[in-house]
């Protein structure tokens, strides 16, 4: 998932709407993985809705408009007034450490955290001092985030990941992969990420192969680019 998309925040709620309905969830670990749609964005933020006009020009405001409709039908606030663009890198290097040296449960928690941050908050996450509150406020040790951030401890790590998304072919945001098999991509309904949960379970029970129904991509962002 990507910081920076809208789509992921409302994906990862409907994604975690369908777990929680989920007869096998105790037997699924969720684990994020670093992905940047714009890898080159400055390290000094700046606001979203004049990014967002100068790539998409008018449109951008029915844009943020339908996505804050859509985020509040998921318990979502966006304010895209306050909200920044930044580059995502020490965050995702964030993400890197919370699953390394607390597991993927912190992680999910930091990462809900760091989309609310931007999304809702205006926090700036490319930010070392404002994502080392974040994360100390979601568990992590702050002086162990502060001397993590302060280096470049993960850079490799997170750098390999963002290969290893591009030899599979990711290019969009969200995109959800189960077992390593099948992706999903795009902000689903849950209902969608619940069908396919029950299908990758009955496949790993019977091990035997059953066709993983993968509906059209639904709508996120790629390339740079997000569906309006």
């Amino acid at each position: 998932m990507y910081q920076g998309c809208p789509w992921c925040y409302i994906g990862k709620r409907r994604f975690d709407e369908a777990l929680d309905g989920f007869a096998g969830r105790e037997d699924v670990e969720v684990v994020y993985r670093p992905y940047q749609l714009v890898p080159d964005a400055p390290a000094t933020a700046s606001p979203h809705r004049a990014w967002l006009a100068e790539r998409y020009g008018p449109q951008s405001v029915a844009m943020d408009a339908r996505v804050a409709e859509l985020g509040r039908a998921e318990g979502i606030t966006y304010d895209f007034d306050a909200a920044l663009h930044a580059n995502t890198f020490l965050g995702h290097r964030l993400l890197h450490l919370a699953e390394s040296e607390y597991g993927a449960a912190v992680q999910g928690v930091l990462k809900e955290a760091l989309l609310k941050a931007h999304f809702t908050d205006g926090v700036d996450v490319g930010d070392r001092a404002a994502l080392t509150e974040v994360a100390a406020a979601a568990g992590l040790d702050r002086d162990r985030v502060s001397a993590y951030l302060a280096g470049d401890e993960g850079v490799a790590e997170v750098r390999a990941q963002l290969a290893e998304a591009g030899e599979l072919g990711i290019s969009a945001v969200p995109t959800f992969v189960f077992e390593g098999k099948w992706a999903v991509q795009g902000g689903q309904e849950a209902e969608t990420f619940r069908k396919v949960l029950e299908q990758v379970a009955a496949e790993t029970a019977a091990s035997r192969p059953v066709p993983v129904p993968v509906a059209p991509a639904g709508e996120a962002c790629a390339d740079g680019s997000c569906a309006i």
